[in-house]
């Protein structure tokens, strides 16, 4: 049944607002927070494209005017509810009922955001119109000419230069509305565009007696003269002739059910110490991502920085392309050719703050003037000190139409598929989780300190994203897990699809920094990663950009440091620093896969062990780009080791491909044995076996699992392919034992009704499926291979030849994971005492 919250877009025009009775413990807060302060401009209410502000005082008297009269539509039907009943019943509420004491925050967030969502749909025509505002402001082809506005409540004067007029706009001034916009029509030349395509425009405009040349707001290209140290960048009207315009020919494929993401930069995806560009990078890299079963990919830097080493967090054109790496339609090349590939694209978008930057970025358009006349809030709420950028007034309209159509013209106009909102946790609190650790009490979380006009713009962007494109997947860079944010928008959730989990890589980075491997606690290990929200999706990682950046290390050079320059060879033994390195750099990226989220992300160049830091050219390193690329060679190089960690990222992502073990709901931890070093768990039908323990090889361990039969090797760290040693052997049938009372998990094996024995040698990690018998006879020469395959890749892979090496891995691990077997994956039981959630380590399911 649908909630009488849920919100069709087919119908999105009949949803309005209604009243809240607050209690008097909050009436006081609330008044400083009147829902009129989201609104402050609008389109004409009479169909007039004129865009500004009206009275406070008139809008407010309208919306309170309306809130008794006004139902919510349902469910798509004529039945309506009244308001006072879908305040009453809030759907996330009845997720997680301990929310329950914070039922007036959530009141008041939603009728927030139904106010701001009937006030657009009034007086702009919907939610989707709204962000259409590229198509209204900026430069746009009209019938004779060219239109360009400008939002700049703050000028006194206001022209328009460039190549087109010699830079001299004393021809071209502009008109200002009653509403602080800016336009002026340029009428076509002899039939031609009076402004040529591709070259630089500026906006100037007076301000206290003085001129000021700004890059436009809307401009959809930005470019710098690579020729001068230092030099500000210009705006450039982009408006391509059809036939230099980028013609998309591939359609979006599929979603996949579970987001495998490459995180990846266009600019440092090169060999050699330069930037790349995005035909390149579509050539040379997207290919790699597909080789090594991905099937998302997500960029940073998209958007136009005039800082390179800001690593694209401090955005000077929002609607720019960064032309380091090429023009827009270079960029619409790479995502056509990632969807041929059938790789969705995500776009690291950043709506949390902007750059300082006053000549090239949008801080030139504060002037100091009031909050509701800029971009920017004013005063210390407006400045991030940590970042040193500009925070956004998220109540005010003309914001509110900025950032949704920017995520509009990208989906749209570029065809990406979502996207990683950076620096959510600033976004959601006043404080921005400076100087704060979250300890999880809901008190963190719902306060006077909760940013309430950032979650309301989260959300209409969430519900604006899904609703353009409802296969979009839109995640969340947040450290501070609020509840709620992975949730539906109709159940007053924020509505994002995922949210990073990132205390992950803090808990590996602590340990290998700070923890003897004897001191490595497995109950620690997967109470970090099973400590996830119930119904909250997580994208899991080891080891983002974030920890690839100068002044920290990667996993690989925490585990083997300089010993990567000198002992990597495959014609020697390896060390006991490289054994042990590659084993943990495998365990550690596949527990965090198997166990840490619904989703998995790995940072470009660390599905091999890429051994240095990322440094962008800057003062401090001579303005150098010898450490900001990636070195493929090291894993094209036959004889090197890295190629044995590539193969491992290529078979776990291909284990999930198959067995689809990130979009199973069933995840159990029966065993975290902290003196054997071992980690036992079940995603999907499959059974992990991480053996941490540095010396101990365990022969007959009994392992358990839910359901019984015979079970073989899948997948095995330890395999010569991989690197290992080969002592698991893949010939062996593990046949189940019933273990207690069926149906009476205290009196089983680890909370498991079957077990099963297996060897587990030190540093390793086996996952063993369930062959189904049934179908064995018909399907014998298929579910033998994955005896066969390690069989012929027992060998010496330092013997090889380099053609045949990498290319026989991959038609190997085809067969050695996916028997053709069906493996269903169950839903995990659902007792109604014991598991009703999740919780955070699943601690009724295990005994140790």
């Amino acid at each position: 049944m649908i909630s009488s919250l849920s919100f069709n877009p087919l119908i999105s025009s009949s949803l309005n607002i209604g009243c809240i009775i607050h209690t008097s413990k909050n009436k006081q807060q609330l008044a400083k927070q009147k829902p009129v302060e989201l609104a402050l401009g609008y389109q004409n209410p009479n169909g007039c494209k004129v865009f500004g502000f009206e009275s406070r005082g008139s809008i407010f008297e309208r919306v309170s005017s309306g809130f008794k009269r006004i139902a919510v539509m349902t469910d798509g039907t004529s039945t309506l509810s009244s308001v006072e009943e879908d305040f009453e019943n809030i759907g996330i509420l009845h997720v997680d009922s301990s929310l329950k004491p914070y039922k007036n925050h959530f009141k008041y967030r939603l009728k927030r955001y139904l106010d701001q969502k009937r006030l657009i749909e009034e007086y702009e025509g919907g939610l989707e119109e709204f962000a259409k505002g590229y198509l209204k402001f900026g430069f746009n082809r009209e019938e004779g000419g060219i239109l360009y506005r400008e939002w700049a409540p703050a000028a006194q004067e206001a022209q328009i230069i460039g190549d087109f007029n010699g830079w001299d706009g004393s021809n071209h001034h502009m008109e200002k509305d009653q509403f602080g916009v800016w336009s002026i029509k340029i009428p076509d030349a002899d039939g031609n565009p009076a402004i040529p395509h591709n070259s630089r425009v500026k906006f100037r405009f007076k301000h206290s007696g003085v001129w000021v040349d700004r890059i436009p707001a809307w401009i959809k290209y930005a470019t710098v003269d690579p020729t001068r140290f230092a030099a500000p960048y210009d705006g450039v009207y982009w408006d391509p002739p059809l036939s230099e315009r980028y013609q998309f020919k591939y359609p979006r494929p599929p979603k996949p059910k579970a987001p495998r993401i490459y995180e990846a930069h266009v600019g440092m995806s090169s060999s050699e110490p330069r930037i790349n560009s995005y035909r390149e990078f579509a050539d040379d890299i997207l290919p790699r991502i597909r080789e090594n079963n991905y099937n998302t990919v997500q960029l940073m830097a998209v958007m136009e920085h005039s800082y390179y080493a800001s690593f694209g967090y401090h955005v000077t054109n929002f609607f720019a392309v960064s032309s380091r790496s090429g023009t827009p339609e270079d960029l619409k090349y790479l995502i056509d050719k990632a969807h041929s590939l059938g790789l969705h694209v995500l776009m690291d978008i950043v709506h949390s703050h902007a750059s300082n930057n006053v000549t090239d970025g949008l801080n030139g358009f504060d002037l100091g003037q009031s909050s509701q006349e800029s971009y920017f809030h004013t005063g210390d709420r407006g400045y991030h000190k940590l970042w040193d950028s500009r925070l956004f007034n998220y109540a005010n309209w003309e914001v509110l139409r900025f950032l949704l159509s920017n995520l509009r013209w990208w989906l749209e106009e570029f065809k990406f598929d979502g996207f990683r909102f950076d620096g959510v946790t600033s976004m959601l609190y006043h404080h921005h989780g400076v100087n704060l650790a979250f300890t999880g009490d809901y008190n963190e979380y719902f306060s006077e300190e909760t940013d309430v006009d950032a979650v309301v713009y989260l959300m209409l962007a969430n519900c604006l994203v899904h609703n353009i494109l409802p296969d979009a997947t839109v995640i969340a860079e947040d450290v501070s897990g609020m509840p709620g944010l992975g949730r539906p928008v109709s159940e007053v959730g924020i509505g994002f699809d995922y949210r990073l989990a990132m205390a992950i890589p803090d808990r590996w980075i602590d340990y290998l920094k700070n923890k003897k491997d004897n001191e490595w606690s497995m109950k620690e290990i997967s109470s970090n990663l099973t400590n996830r929200r119930y119904t909250e999706k997580c994208v899991s990682y080891a080891e983002s950009h974030d920890q690839a950046i100068v002044g920290d290390k990667t996993i690989a050079f925490l585990l083997m440091d300089k010993e990567m320059y000198s002992s990597m060879s495959c014609l020697t033994d390896p060390s006991p620093t490289i054994d042990r390195g590659i084993a943990l750099h495998k365990m550690i990226h596949f527990i965090t896969m198997a166990l840490g989220g619904e989703g998995y992300l790995n940072f470009m160049g660390n599905e091999f062990g890429h051994p240095e830091w990322i440094d962008f050219p800057r003062e401090g390193n001579g303005w150098s780009y010898e450490k900001c690329r990636r070195q493929w060679n090291l894993v094209e190089t036959n004889h090197l080791r890295y190629k044995f960690m590539n193969a491992f990222d290529r078979a776990m992502n291909l284990l999930d491909d198959k067995f689809s073990i990130l979009a199973s709901t069933k995840q159990i931890v029966s065993s975290t044995n902290n003196e054997d070093k071992v980690i036992v768990f079940e995603r999907g039908d499959l059974v992990f076996v991480f053996n941490f323990h540095p010396d101990n090889t365990y022969e007959g361990y009994k392992v358990g699992c839910d359901l019984p039969g015979k079970y073989r090797v899948a997948l095995d760290s330890d395999a010569r392919e991989f690197g290992g040693h080969g002592r698991v052997g893949h010939d062996a049938d593990h046949f189940t034992s019933p273990e207690g009372i069926p149906g009476v998990p205290e009196t089983n094996f680890n909370n498991r009704p079957n077990s099963f024995k297996v060897l587990s040698p030190p540093r390793t990690c086996v996952v063993y499926y369930r062959v189904d018998e049934s179908h064995e006879e018909n399907n014998s020469t298929n579910v033998g291979v994955v005896e066969e395959t390690f069989a012929a890749a027992d060998t010496d892979l330092s013997t090889e030849s380099e053609d045949s090496n990498l290319d026989q891995i991959e038609e190997n691990l085809e067969d050695a994971v996916v028997p053709k077997v069906k493996v269903e994956s169950k839903d995990v039981e659902t007792n109604s005492k014991t598991h009703t959630k999740w919780k955070k380590t699943q601690t009724k399911w295990k005994r140790t």
